[in-house]
């Protein structure tokens, strides 16, 4: 039977890579094979379980019967816990209408996209990154795709966004990255938003100004000398034109429960609150009770962050050494050094390499095939976030690792490297 014709964005949008293939993998665990997945940027509960503190009102918001809708906008006292959240940890400043709360992240960057962007419109992105060209097909907005490389960490640099500044609408940066685990440099978020603002100084007074999304997601989450910069505390002048992205999700390992907020002018957020409460995408009551109460915890979350950081650093750190230490014995595999997020950048660089039955790994799509069937090794290509399909980076994540299997994880790659011709 033929496929019913449908809307052009059904038609020409493709679902999440990463998702794909995270659930392809369960398949395969589920069916008995043994496989180190470490695809999906996520957390074993059994591993990365949420702070007790938290797990606990959750339980207690539910008892008390917090089941009713939330308010659009997220109820009041949790945009007033998270104003002073942000405040006392990063030195922001924002009112509660300067706050929208959601499920998680993706509905406010969508409803931000939608918010500001129209068709045609500009928006800069670099590659990898996660899923801004999704959103971008979305909106039928004009891609203004930044090929990135190692040598800035994966990251925009200035010269990169002033080539495409002029008249754009939109400029996504996320700093932890994900996919890469990388950061962005002082200089190089001063530079950018000097760039937005003296493009909007241009700007006639009924032009629509240039607009920065700064997902901060993983903000808490780094590592080592590694420090986190937001534009507003470097240029205060950006107040007007950031819309942060941010929430529970990464810091205290709640992906599952689904509060992110969004920080930025009142006009922006009024509008994103329009749009979310058509699209209905609010955080559930009894959760943003409990997290309106968990927030100010200051010394419990400090508590938490200290144990949690500690072991997610403990994996990125040691399968970064095992890479080097293939590398330092002549197998064409790398990684970068890690510095943010539950991410680690790694280099399969395999290419025209030849099987022990005599098979050529003639694409990158050969060489992922090849690691995850002789290694048991799961990670995701950077194709999958709008990188070229041939890039021979990947992304590993850490959220589901158990320490005790990396040594077995390398015994396990050397032997299939040693494979290779």
């Amino acid at each position: 039977m033929s496929q019913p014709k449908l809307s052009h964005l059904a038609e020409t949008l493709s679902g999440s890579e990463i998702v794909k293939l995270g659930n392809a993998i369960s398949e395969r665990i589920r069916n008995g094979e043994k496989i180190y997945n470490l695809t999906i940027g996520d957390f074993d509960p059994n591993v990365f379980p949420i702070p007790k503190e938290l797990e606990e009102l959750i339980i207690d918001a539910y008892r008390r019967h917090f089941t009713s809708y939330p308010a659009a906008e997220g109820v009041l006292d949790l945009r007033k816990s998270v104003a002073a959240f942000i405040k006392a940890w990063e030195g922001l400043e924002y009112e509660p209408a300067e706050i929208q709360i959601a499920s998680g992240g993706r509905p406010l960057i969508y409803t931000l996209f939608k918010a500001i962007v129209d068709k045609q419109d500009k928006v800069i992105y670099g590659v990898p990154s996660w899923n801004n060209n999704h959103y971008v097909h979305m909106t039928d907005a004009q891609h203004c795709v930044i090929e990135c490389t190692a040598d800035n960490n994966f990251m925009p640099t200035v010269a990169d966004v002033q080539k495409h500044i002029e008249g754009a609408t939109l400029i996504c940066i996320c700093t932890p990255q994900n996919p890469t685990g990388t950061a962005m440099d002082k200089a190089t978020l001063e530079g950018i938003c000097d760039l937005v603002l003296q493009e909007n100084a241009r700007r006639g007074p009924d032009e629509k100004k240039c607009y920065l999304m700064f997902d901060q997601m993983y903000w808490t989450l780094t590592y080592g000398e590694t420090v986190h910069y937001n534009p507003i505390s470097l240029r205060p002048a950006m107040r007007d034109y950031t819309i942060f992205i941010d929430g529970i999700s990464k810091v205290f390992a709640a992906t599952g429960v689904r509060v992110g907020w969004a920080l930025g002018p009142a006009a922006v957020i009024a509008k994103m609150k329009a749009i979310l409460s058509h699209v209905g995408a609010w955080a559930p009551m009894a959760e943003q009770k409990a997290v309106a109460q968990y927030l100010p915890q200051t010394d419990a979350i400090r508590q938490y962050l200290t144990q949690f950081k500690s072991e997610i650093s403990y994996r990125l750190e040691h399968i970064y050494q095992g890479f080097q230490a293939l590398k330092a014995r002549g197998y064409a595999v790398d990684a970068v050094a890690p510095q943010a997020a539950i991410y680690l950048t790694i280099q399969l660089n395999l290419t025209g390499k030849r099987t022990a039955e005599g098979n050529i790994l003639a694409t990158q799509s050969d060489v992922t095939s090849y690691i995850l069937a002789e290694a048991k090794l799961a990670v995701v290509p950077f194709s999958a976030f709008g990188a070229g399909v041939n890039s021979p980076w990947y992304r590993l994540s850490v959220g589901t690792c158990k320490k005790e299997d990396i040594p077995e994880l390398f015994e396990k790659l050397e032997s299939a490297l040693s494979k290779l011709q």
